[in-house]
C-alpha cells in the first residue's frame, strides 16, 4: 500500500512556478476592483414609461447625463422607503449614494426639452448634470492593441536572449552563431571502443596513433616531432568511418566535439564562419581535444566550381574560416581535427594539404577475413543454430560493407522469426543475402509457362558457362523465382583478386553472355531478358579498351582521369572513337560466339539443367555436380588450399614451441 502511494506521488507532475502567473493575478485584481467598486451592480435599466412615472411622482433627486446618451437616476432619501425601491436598496451590491436606475434616452436635445417641460408643468425639484466619464476597462480596451504589441515584443526578446522555457536550439537568434557540436567528455563518455570495430586494421592503427598522440604527447615531441593537425577518413558509404570516430571518442581521455558538415550551413550570411570560430574556441579552451566533422564535403567543396550564388558564397566563407582555424596565424592549440567523407574528389585542395589534414586514411570495403571478423561482432546478440558457417557467409558476401553485413544479420533474424524458428539457421542468412542483393520475392508476379521456360534456359546458360570456364566464378545456386526487377538470378562465389588479368575478364564476359547464347541455341530467338547482362558486358569491354589498356589495337593507353576534370572533354579523336567502338563490339561478339560454341557441345546437359530448374525453381551446386561432374579447376584450388593450410599449421606449431621455450627460460 505504501509502495503504491510512493509510486503515485513520484509520477505526479511537479509544481513549476511561472512568472506570467504574477501578471495574470495583477490583471484579475484590477478587474475585480473595477467591477466591485463601480457601484453600478444594483443599477436597473428602465424604459421610457417607467422613467416618466418616476418623474411624475417627483422621486428623483438628481439626473446625471453620461457621455450624452445615458441618464443615471438618483432617488430622494425620503422616497427610498417605497416598496418599488426598497428591494433594490437592500441588495448586497447597492452602495449608498449610487444611482438606482439607468435610462438610455436616445437624442439628448429631445430628452432635455422633455424633462424641462415636465419640471415646469409639475413643479419638480431635481438637479440636472452632464458628465463625460470613461471606465478603467474602456481605457484598457482602447490601449489593448499597443499592450499586445509590447507583450509580443517582450516575449520574443526574452526568447532571443536565451530566457524562458522554450528557448533553445535554433529559436535563439542571439545564439545562432554558436557551434552546434555535441561535446563528449568524462561526464558523457562514449561506450564504443576499438574492440567494437572489426576489420579495418590499417585504419585502426592510424587512428589509434592519433589517440596516443593526445595521451602521450611528450613521447613524440621529445624527438622534435609535431602532433598532426588532422586526419580525414575516406571511403565508400557504410565502411565504418563514423564508427571509427566513435571508437576514438570512447578511447581518448580528452574532450571530443562531434558535428556534421551541414551544421555550419545556415540561411543567414556569416553564420557558418561564426560557428567555426566558436567551435575552435571551445576546443582550444578544453585542449587537448578532438573535433570530428562528419560529411565534411557539405562545406569543404572545391572553391570556384559551379559558383552560381555570386561573390559572397556562404559555403566558401565557412571553408575559408575553417582553413584559417586549422592552419593559420595563432593556431598553436593542441586540437586535432578528424573528418569523414565518401566524396574526397570534390574537396578543396587547400583543405587536403599537409599541415591541415596531414593524414588521409582510406577505409576500404572489407576483404574476406575482415568480413568474417565483422560477422563475429554482429552475431553476438543473435541466437544461432549449430549449422551456421560464418566462413562461408564471409565468402558469399563479396563487396558487402560493414553496414550491409549488419543489415544482413538483422534481416536473417527477422526471416527466422517470421518462420517461427527458435534459432537462426544458415539458410536464413542465405535468404537474407537473396533479399538484400536480389530484392523482395514477388510471389504474385504472373509469368506464362513459355516465359518461365525461356528464363530457365537463360539462367541454365549462365550456370553452364561459369562451370566450364576456369576463371569464371563457381556457382552456388540458380533460381527462376522473380525478385525485385529480375525474373531469375544465379549466385556465384567470386574469387577476391587484387589484380585482374585479361583472360579472367574475358571468361567473366563469356559467362555473362551465356544466358542470351542459351536462348539462341534452344529457341533460335533472343529476348529482352539479357538487358542487365549486356550492360555489364559493355561496361567491362569499354573499361578493358579505354581504362586498363588491355586491347592490342588501341594499345597501352588509358583515357581515365582520376581527378574527374575531363567529364565534358573527349580525350581522344573521332578516329580513335571509331576504333574503340569497333574493338568493344569485336570483343563482345567474340565472347558471344565462344559461349554459343561451349553450349552447343554441352546442349544435352544444358537441357537437363533447365528442366531440373523448371521442376525445382531453385538448384544448388550439388545438382550441377551430378550433371556436369567435378570441375577440374577446383582440384587445383583445393591442392593450393591444402598447401596453404599446412603452411599455417607449421607456423602455428613453431610459434607454440618458441613460446614454450621462452617460458622455460
Amino acid at each position: 500500500m505504501s509502495n503504491s502511494k510512493k509510486d503515485t506521488n513520484s509520477n505526479m507532475p511537479k509544481f513549476k512556478f511561472n512568472s506570467y502567473w504574477i501578471y495574470a493575478a495583477i490583471f484579475l485584481l484590477i478587474m475585480a476592483f473595477q467591477f466591485f467598486s463601480s457601484g453600478d451592480l444594483a443599477t436597473k435599466s428602465i424604459s421610457k414609461n417607467e422613467f416618466n412615472e418616476i418623474l411624475r411622482e417627483n422621486d428623483i433627486s438628481k439626473i446625471v447625463i453620461l457621455n450624452n446618451n445615458l441618464a443615471q437616476i438618483f432617488i430622494k432619501e425620503e422616497a427610498q422607503d417605497k416598496e418599488r425601491y426598497k428591494k433594490m436598496i437592500n441588495s448586497a451590491f447597492y452602495s449608498k449614494g449610487s444611482s438606482l436606475f439607468e435610462y438610455n434616452f436616445g437624442d439628448l436635445q429631445n430628452f432635455e426639452n422633455n424633462i424641462e417641460n415636465s419640471r415646469q408643468s409639475s413643479n419638480l425639484d431635481f438637479d440636472l448634470k452632464n458628465e463625460n466619464r470613461t471606465s478603467f476597462l474602456d481605457t484598457i480596451l482602447s490601449f489593448l492593441p499597443f499592450i499586445i504589441l509590447i507583450a509580443v515584443w517582450l516575449f520574443f526578446m526574452r526568447r532571443m536572449s536565451g530566457g524562458g522555457a522554450g528557448a533553445g536550439g535554433g529559436g535563439q537568434i542571439f545564439s545562432i552563431g554558436k557551434s552546434k557540436a555535441k561535446l563528449f567528455d568524462k561526464d558523457t563518455k562514449v561506450k564504443t571502443t576499438f574492440e567494437n570495430v572489426a576489420g579495418l586494421e590499417g585504419a585502426k592503427e592510424e587512428v589509434q596513433e592519433i589517440v596516443d598522440f593526445l595521451k602521450n604527447p611528450q613521447k613524440y615531441t621529445s624527438l622534435g616531432g609535431k602532433i598532426p593537425k588532422g586526419a580525414i577518413l575516406v571511403g565508400p558509404p557504410g565502411t565504418g568511418k563514423t564508427l571509427l570516430a566513435k571508437a576514438v571518442a570512447g578511447e581518448a581521455d580528452v574532450p571530443f566535439f562531434s558535428l556534421s558538415g551541414s551544421d555550419f550551413v545556415e540561411m543567414f550570411v556569416g553564420v557558418g564562419a561564426s560557428r567555426v570560430r566558436d567551435l575552435f574556441k571551445q576546443a582550444a579552451q578544453k585542449s587537448p581535444s578532438i573535433i570530428f566533422i562528419d560529411e565534411i564535403d557539405a562545406i569543404g567543396r572545391a572553391r570556384g566550381k559551379n559558383n552560381m550564388t555570386g561573390g559572397n558564397d556562404e559555403r566558401e566563407n565557412t571553408l575559408n574560416q575553417l582553413l584559417t582555424e586549422m592552419d593559420g596565424f595563432g593556431t598553436d592549440t593542441n586540437v586535432i581535427v578528424i573528418a569523414a567523407t565518401n566524396r574526397a574528389d570534390v574537396l578543396d585542395g587547400a583543405l587536403m594539404r599537409a599541415g591541415r589534414f596531414d593524414r588521409q586514411i582510406y577505409v576500404d570495403l572489407p576483404n574476406i577475413n575482415e568480413r568474417e571478423e565483422i560477422f563475429e561482432v554482429h552475431i553476438k546478440p543473435l541466437k544461432l543454430a549449430n549449422d551456421v558457417k560464418i566462413g562461408f557467409l564471409a565468402q558469399q558476401t563479396p563487396g558487402f560493407s560493414g553496414a550491409d553485413i549488419a543489415n544482413m544479420c538483422n534481416e536473417s533474424a527477422l526471416i527466422a522469426a517470421r518462420n517461427g524458428k527458435k534459432a537462426i539457421h544458415h539458410q536464413d542468412f542465405l535468404d537474407a543475402v537473396d533479399r538484400i542483393v536480389g530484392g523482395l520475392e514477388k510471389k504474385n508476379k504472373v509469368i506464362t509457362p513459355k516465359e518461365k521456360e525461356v528464363i530457365a534456359f537463360h539462367e541454365a546458360g549462365h550456370a553452364t558457362i561459369s562451370w566450364m570456364l576456369e576463371h569464371a566464378a563457381p556457382l552456388v545456386k540458380v533460381t527462376i523465382v522473380p525478385r525485385g526487377q529480375s525474373l531469375g538470378a544465379a549466385w556465384y562465389l567470386p574469387a577476391e583478386r587484387m589484380i585482374v588479368q585479361t583472360e579472367q575478364m574475358l571468361d567473366e564476359m563469356c559467362a555473362t553472355l551465356g544466358g542470351r547464347a542459351a536462348e539462341k541455341i534452344i529457341f533460335n530467338k533472343i529476348s529482352t531478358g539479357a538487358l542487365s547482362d549486356l550492360e555489364k558486358v559493355t561496361k567491362q569491354a569499354r573499361a578493358m579498351v579505354t581504362v586498363y589498356g588491355l586491347n592490342e589495337e588501341v594499345g597501352n593507353i588509358t583515357y581515365y582521369d582520376s581527378s574527374g576534370n575531363d567529364s565534358f572533354v573527349k580525350p581522344y579523336s573521332e578516329d580513335t572513337s571509331k576504333k574503340i567502338d569497333k574493338e568493344i563490339s569485336k570483343m563482345i561478339e567474340a565472347q558471344y560466339e565462344r559461349a554459343i560454341e561451349l553450349l552447343e557441345k554441352n546442349k544435352d546437359k544444358l537441357t537437363v539443367l533447365a528442366e531440373l530448374l523448371l521442376e525445382k525453381e531453385v538448384i544448388f551446386k550439388d545438382d550441377l555436380l551430378k550433371i556436369f561432374g567435378k570441375r577440374p579447376f577446383d582440384e587445383i584450388d583445393e591442392t593450393t588450399e591444402k598447401i596453404e593450410t599446412n603452411k599455417k599449421l607449421v607456423k602455428e606449431k613453431e610459434n607454440t614451441a618458441s613460446e614454450e621455450n621462452s617460458v622455460e627460460e
